[in-house]
């Protein structure tokens, strides 16, 4: 590189971290840029019909008086660091255990080697051999925590939130899929949970030109989802939505030639969007596409980038989604 040439900043808030399929346990992984309010943290496993004996910390220790196979417990710990020894902070302890007749879920924090007093949530709706999904939404006092689509606890932390920079689990547990996700941009402040789709819905990488078909066309609320990677060298990526007649009203387009971001009408009119070029080499992206009465609302790495217009009758009519361009794709959702 030349002393001439520079990189363009990037906000930490652009790079997405990609999501870990069927991750080994214990597992810890670094939490891109940390958390803040207003990210969210996805979890999708099974707990086991049968348990491994698996070191959890000084935490998971089996007893005479339960049987080594049936699984007892799993952790989710959300650490200030990640280092052994001294064991490092933990702003949120989330235990499900499963080894009382009545289930439950111990949530606490670790400060200098030391617990805090610990909250019991009975009621837990997790069971042995059964997949589950678990949502922790992250906000600037308490983490709010979802099973299985329902709400189940919150947790006013007793540590600062900005400290958190390590995720780790432990125990009784079969990870398919760990995802870190921005919340909705579409909606200010919003209190209830984000959508969240399972990652089941992934696959390790998707063929490219890529389309998917859509039998009801689109209507106000549905959400079309496109996570990828961009290839090192590339040239430009589009996102075309087309009726049934490959008539093709809409479509959104990147060319890294000029480094502009548009959408391109049927007629071949092209209008700007006027926001920074997110779009970077060797770097995950996420599209989200938010169909609304008018038209579709435009977020790019979470960030809220305008709209675009097309009538009702025009959504409807709309059968097919096609992506092309320099990508690796991960997802698509619609």
């Amino acid at each position: 590189m030349s002393a001439d040439e520079h990189l363009d900043p990037i906000p930490d808030s652009f790079i997405l971290q990609p999501p870990v399929f069927h991750p080994v346990v214990p597992y810890v992984t670094t939490i891109f840029g940390g958390l803040y309010a207003g990210k969210m943290v996805m979890l999708q496993g099974v707990v086991p019909l049968r348990a491994r004996r698996i070191s959890c910390g000084s935490l998971t220790r089996r007893t005479s008086q339960k049987p080594h196979n049936i699984p007892t417990r799993f952790q989710v710990d959300f650490q200030c660091g990640c280092c052994v020894h001294p064991r490092p902070d933990i702003a949120f302890h989330f235990n499900p255990r499963f080894y009382t007749v009545k289930p439950h879920v111990i949530c606490n924090s670790l400060q200098g080697g030391l617990w805090q007093k610990e909250v019991r949530w009975p009621g837990v709706t997790l069971k042995r051999g059964a997949s589950f999904l678990i949502l922790f939404l992250f906000e600037s006092k308490e983490v709010k925590v979802s099973v299985n689509g329902q709400h189940f606890l919150h947790y006013r932390y007793q540590l600062p939130l900005s400290r958190v920079d390590t995720l780790g689990i432990y125990g009784d547990i079969l990870v398919k899929a760990v995802g870190f996700l921005n919340i909705n941009p579409f909606v200010e402040g919003r209190r209830e949970y984000p959508v969240g789709y399972p990652f089941l819905l992934y696959s390790p990488r998707l063929e490219v030109p890529c389309s998917r078909t859509l039998p009801r066309g689109l209507w106000p609320g549905q959400v079309i989802v496109v996570r990828g990677l961009i290839l090192q060298e590339p040239k430009d990526f589009t996102l075309s939505l087309r009726d049934g007649t490959t008539h093709v009203p809409v479509t959104l387009r990147a060319s890294f030639t000029d480094r502009t971001l548009a959408w391109v009408s049927s007629w071949g009119r092209k209008k700007l969007i006027s926001a920074p070029f997110l779009f970077y080499p060797q770097r995950f992206f996420e599209v989200l596409l938010l169909c609304q009465e008018g038209g579709l609302k435009l977020a790019l790495n979470g960030q809220g980038l305008g709209a675009t217009s097309l009538d009702q009758k025009a959504l409807e009519q709309l059968r097919e989604l096609r992506i092309t361009g320099s990508v690796h794709l991960y997802c698509v959702y619609c």
